[in-house]
């Protein structure tokens, strides 16, 4: 088993692509965080402020439900961790799959997909849900290139 994971949450296939791609290249173990309740487009309607997605991006504290909590986290030394940007920061889910678990000593590497925003402040965002965990900002998939976001997670 590798000892770097690609974790991931993708909600219109575009980020499950990239972490796809990025597995493949790092050598790392795929893995899928799903949400209990799968996002519809409606959901996904950040035009709508009471959409799904709008209203759990308004609040720092919504954690939604994860579908399952099988990842082996403890078997890896590096996790990639891979979301799409909405509203300029990590989808809740994010914080929520991090809390699932214990991160401490794990370097944690994010990278993203956006129609136009980067990171921003996600790194220092989701510290706060993974204490003893170093997270750094990986860059952004929207290319085909993941040099730089392997190289963030083996420094």
């Amino acid at each position: 088993m590798s000892k770097e994971l690609v974790a991931y949450f993708s909600a219109s296939g575009v980020t499950a692509r990239k972490a796809a791609m990025l597995a493949k290249e790092a050598g790392a173990d795929l893995y899928e965080i799903k949400p209990a309740v799968p996002y519809t487009h409606a959901d996904l309607d950040w035009n709508d402020g009471s959409s799904r997605s709008s209203v759990e991006c308004s609040n720092d504290a919504s954690r939604p439900a994860l579908a399952d909590t099988d990842a082996n986290i403890a078997a890896y030394d590096v996790i990639y961790l891979g979301f799409p940007i909405w509203w300029y920061k990590a989808p809740m889910i994010i914080n929520t799959f991090l809390e699932a678990y214990d991160f401490a000593g794990k370097r944690v590497v994010l990278f993203a997909t956006s129609g136009g925003s980067g990171l921003g402040s996600s790194a220092s965002k989701l510290q706060v849900s993974a204490p003893g965990a170093t997270i750094v900002d990986g860059g952004m998939a929207n290319s085909n290139k993941f040099a730089s976001i392997i190289a963030q997670a083996r420094a």
